[in-house]
């Protein structure tokens, strides 16, 4: 089925039903196809710790930097 993007607009939840129980939905500007109307599939879990020893953290990571810090609050000549 197709749609003008103004019919779509008017009518969102009947579409969102009709490509729930199956039907293709395309939505259009000016009679041109635009986008199709699909159910959202999930991506899976996410994967947590794919970096692990991969990365190190360097011990000065939180310590200040004197060239920034002087950029910042040195007060102008």
């Amino acid at each position: 089925m197709i749609v003008n993007v103004s019919e779509a607009k008017a009518q969102l939840s009947k579409l969102i039903d009709m490509v729930y129980h199956g039907e293709e939905v395309v939505i259009a500007k000016n009679n041109l196809p635009l986008v199709d109307l699909v159910i959202h599939k999930p991506k899976g879990k996410r994967k947590l710790g794919i970096l692990a020893g991969k990365f190190i953290v360097p011990d000065d990571f939180i310590d200040a930097d004197e060239d920034i810090e002087s950029m910042f609050y040195e007060t102008p000549s």
